[in-house]
């Protein structure tokens, strides 16, 4: 075996490192650093937009039934009928609201009998409420008033007549009545007492 042949100084010149080779190095890597940098986003500026633009947002519940574009199973005579009252809430826990509607026909004078009607939204984005439950028909000659959704519950005071006798701007009958959606359908709940003086 033949010893390898020591090199020669003068081929070995480029390895020798001198100050002017260093911080020619230097400013190319600094360069390239700076570059790079300059290409990238910030890390904070990056963290948000890379989250929003792979995992849009939750879409939160759905806007309330709009009461005034319903069509109510009510017989006004060729008159208009009217939203005395509306409050909304989710009523069936699906974490949707509904909307709950004291509705009567338009009357020159007196008090109308009121439907209390329980809407949802219709099947679209732009479509009408839908009438899905009547808690009050207007044919039970009743007024509704102190409505109001509590606890999931639709709470509301019933005015009515004890007689045809009573005349009909003065209720004589006073009613506290609860629906809960029980089991498929609303359950009403009441108490009766006659109304003071």
């Amino acid at each position: 075996m033949q010893p390898s042949a020591a090199p020669d100084p003068v081929d070995l010149a480029h390895t020798h490192a001198r100050p002017l080779h260093w911080l020619a190095t230097a400013t190319a890597t600094a360069a390239v650093v700076a570059l790079a940098g300059a290409l990238t986003p910030d890390a904070a500026e990056a963290g948000p937009a890379t989250a929003s633009a792979s995992a849009p947002a939750a879409p939160g519940p759905a806007p309330a039934p709009d009461a005034d574009t319903a069509a109510y199973p009510l017989r006004c005579g060729g008159a208009d009928h009217r939203v005395a009252q509306r409050v909304t809430g989710d009523l069936d826990g699906d974490k949707n609201p509904e909307t709950i509607a004291v509705v009567h026909c338009e009357a020159g004078s007196g008090t109308p009998p009121a439907g209390l009607y329980v809407l949802t939204r219709g099947r679209g984005d732009r479509a009408a409420a839908r009438v899905v439950a009547t808690l009050v028909d207007p044919r039970e000659q009743r007024s509704v008033t102190g409505l109001a959704i509590r606890d999931g519950a639709v709470h509301a005071t019933l005015l009515g007549y004890s007689s045809p006798d009573v005349p009909s701007c003065c209720p004589d009958e006073k009613e506290q009545v609860t629906w809960e959606w029980t089991g498929g359908a609303f359950v009403r709940t009441a108490g009766t007492q006659a109304r003071g003086a």
